[in-house]
C-alpha cells in the first residue's frame, strides 16, 4: 500500500494499537509511513521506542521532514533526537532549523543534485545514477561553481535528448528563477505557481545553493495559507494544531478575544438608537425594519471584503489599479442598492401604510449598500497598506462595522425626512 494511505489507517487506532500495527512495517517501509504520520502521532511512537529503533527513523527521513518535526518537539526531547544523527545528517537538519519557519529557507530540502558546467551529458547522467536515490527530486540539476554559487540549471529531459559528448554548459538554462533564503513561503509559492515549476533553488546572500524547495512542500503551504485565511475570514484565531484535535477551554480561548471586540463595537450600535429614542417613539415603525437594513448591509460588506481580501492573495488587486476597482466595486454596491430598495420599499409600505417610513428604508437600503460597498473594499486595503494581514478583516468583523454605519445612516435619513413631514 502506498505509505500516505498506511498512515492515515494507523492514525486511526487506538495509541497502543498504534505502535503494534508500526512495529509490524519492514524499516524502509516504516520511515516512508512516519514521514506522513501527524506530529502528535510520530511523538508518541518516538517515545515508545528504543533508542535504536528512533535513531534508524529520524535518520533516514528526509532533511526537511526531520527539520519539521525536532521544531514542533520540546527543545530537551529535540536535543536528544540531534544527538543520535551522523554529523552530516545534524549539520544538514541545523542549518534547516536555523531559518524562520515560513520562509524559504525553512520549507527547504538540501537533498538536491549539483552538477559542474564542464560535464558532459554522459558524466551528468552517471552522477545521477551514482547519488540520484537519496534526493528529493531528480528532474532539475542545478548548475554550480566551485563556492557552490548557482550558475544554471538543467532538466532531466535536456540530459537524456542530449549528445553524450555535449557539455551541460551548453544545454543549460542560465536565466534561473530563484528564491532567497529568508523570503517568505507565499511568494516562494507564487513563483512557483507562476512559472510552473516543480522545484525551485533557494541561495544565500552570496548566491550560494543551499537547497531547493519541491512542489509537494508547496501544495501543503498553499493549504495551510489558504486555511489561516478561512479562519481569519471567520474571525477565528488560528490554532496552533488541527483544530478539530484541539481542547475545548483551548478552543475557547481563541474565538473568545475577536468576540469581545466584536461585542463592544455593537454596543456602539445600541447607543446609537438610544439617542433617537424619541424619533423611534414617534414612528415605532421604524424599528421593524433595521434587522432588514443592516443584515443586508453586513452581507453586501462582507461579500465585497470577501473578494478584495482574495484579491490581495492573488495579487489581481494592488496600489495601481486600487482605485479603479474601489469605484467599480462602489458602483455595484448602488446598482444592488437601488434594486433591493425598490422591493424593500413596496414591501415595507404594504406592511405598515406609510408611504414616507417606506420611502425611509428604501433610501437608507441605497446609502448603506454603497457605504457597505466602499467599506469592504477599503480596509483590506488599508490593512495591507500597513503590513497587516488583509484576512483580519473578517466577515464578522465588516458586519459589524457595517450595522454600526447602517443604524447612523438609518436613524440619519429617518430624522431628515420623517422631521420634516411629521
Amino acid at each position: 500500500m502506498n505509505p500516505v494511505d498506511v498512515a492515515g489507517i494507523i492514525s486511526e487506532f487506538p495509541a497502543p494499537e498504534r505502535v503494534l500495527l508500526f512495529r509490524l512495517l519492514d524499516k524502509d517501509h516504516a520511515v516512508e509511513v512516519f514521514e506522513y504520520l501527524p506530529v502528535e502521532d510520530q511523538q508518541a511512537l518516538l517515545e515508545s521506542f528504543k533508542t535504536e529503533q528512533v535513531r534508524h527513523l529520524v535518520e533516514n527521513m528526509s532533511p526537511d521532514d526531520r527539520a519539521d518535526l525536532l521544531d514542533e518537539l520540546p527543545a530537551k526531547v529535540a536535543k536528544r533526537l540531534l544527538s543520535l544523527l551522523t554529523p552530516e545528517e545534524r549539520h544538514a537538519t541545523l542549518l534547516l532549523l536555523g531559518y524562520q519557519e515560513d520562509t524559504a529557507g525553512g520549507i527547504m530540502t538540501p537533498e538536491y543534485i549539483d552538477l559542474k558546467s564542464s560535464y558532459t551529458a554522459a558524466e551528468a547522467l552517471e552522477r545521477i545514477r551514482r547519488v540520484g536515490l537519496d534526493k528529493e527530486t531528480i528532474y532539475y540539476c542545478y548548475v554550480t561553481d566551485e563556492q557552490r554559487r548557482l550558475q544554471g540549471i538543467v532538466s532531466l529531459r535536456q540530459l537524456v535528448l542530449a549528445d553524450p559528448n555535449t557539455r551541460v554548459a551548453e544545454i543549460m538554462e542560465r536565466e534561473v528563477i530563484y528564491a532567497m533564503t529568508d523570503e517568505d513561503q507565499e511568494e516562494v509559492a507564487r513563483k512557483m505557481q507562476k512559472y510552473d515549476l516543480l522545484a525551485l533553488p533557494v541561495v544565500d546572500r552570496e548566491h550560494r545553493l543551499v537547497g531547493i524547495v519541491t512542489h509537494d512542500d508547496i501544495l501543503d503551504i498553499l493549504q495551510e495559507e489558504a486555511t489561516e485565511d478561512i479562519y481569519r475570514l471567520g474571525a477565528v484565531q488560528v490554532p496552533e494544531q488541527n483544530y478539530f484535535k484541539t481542547g475545548i477551554v483551548t478552543l475557547a480561548r481563541n474565538r473568545v478575544g475577536w468576540l469581545l471586540l466584536l461585542l463592544v463595537a455593537n454596543t456602539v450600535t445600541g447607543s446609537l438608537i438610544l439617542r433617537q429614542s424619541q424619533l423611534l417613539e414617534s414612528v415605532i415603525a421604524l424599528t421593524a425594519f433595521i434587522p432588514l437594513l443592516i443584515g443586508s448591509g453586513g452581507n453586501i460588506g462582507s461579500q465585497t471584503s470577501t473578494v478584495f481580501v482574495r484579491g490581495l492573495a492573488l495579487q489581481e488587486v494592488s496600489r495601481k489599479n486600487a482605485l479603479p476597482l474601489i469605484l467599480r466595486e462602489v458602483s455595484t454596491g448602488l446598482l444592488l442598492g437601488c434594486f433591493l430598495a425598490s422591493l424593500v420599499t413596496a414591501w415595507a409600505y404594504w406592511l405598515q401604510g406609510n408611504g414616507w417610513v417606506a420611502l425611509t428604508v428604501g433610501l437608507s437600503l441605497v446609502a448603506i449598500s454603497t457605504f457597505a460597498t466602499l467599506a469592504g473594499s477599503v480596509w483590506p486595503l488599508v490593512f495591507h497598506k500597513f503590513g497587516l494581514d488583509p484576512a483580519l478583516i473578517s466577515a464578522p468583523l465588516i458586519t459589524t462595522l457595517v450595522d454600526i454605519l447602517g443604524v447612523f445612516i438609518y436613524l440619519q435619513v429617518a430624522r431628515l425626512i420623517l422631521g420634516w413631514v411629521l
